[in-house]
């Protein structure tokens, strides 16, 4: 007899994501200097350790909008997807004040579930075309 397969966590307990593009423009000192890209990818990543499974942070090579890199997608969890939340691309993510409001509404649910903070509206950028993306995510 076979058992279908236990789930780590309910479904409705999957966490909101955050991608974090480090591919051939986004987190490149030579490009951005003077920006901490290591430093935002540690904090983010401690946030998500922290956060016990409400966030997770994941790496891609290039997202596509290079021009507006730092680039991060937040993904939302599936509870924030049924409550009509979608992915959400924002550029220039940089800083220690990007972190702390990506962070923020991640905590609260993220795409869906709570409001961005504002001045993180004013970063959110279109997603580029399907055929432009060139990601490839990693954990």
């Amino acid at each position: 007899m076979t058992t279908a397969p236990t789930p780590s966590r309910p479904a409705s307990a999957a966490p909101c994501t955050l991608v974090v593009c480090r591919g051939c423009c986004c987190g490149v000192p030579a490009k951005h200097p003077g920006s901490d890209h290591a430093g935002q990818l540690a904090r983010l990543r401690a946030a998500a350790t922290a956060s016990r499974g409400r966030i997770t942070v994941l790496t891609s090579d290039c997202l596509g909008p290079c021009d507006q890199a730092n680039v991060v997608v937040v993904r939302p969890s599936p509870a924030g997807r049924r409550a009509g939340g979608r992915p959400v691309w924002v550029g220039w993510a940089m800083g220690a004040d990007c972190a702390d409001e990506l962070l923020a509404w991640a905590e609260a649910g993220g795409p869906g579930l709570a409001e961005p903070p504002p001045a993180l509206e004013l970063q959110f950028i279109r997603a580029p075309r399907a055929g432009r993306a060139r990601s490839r995510v990693v954990g």
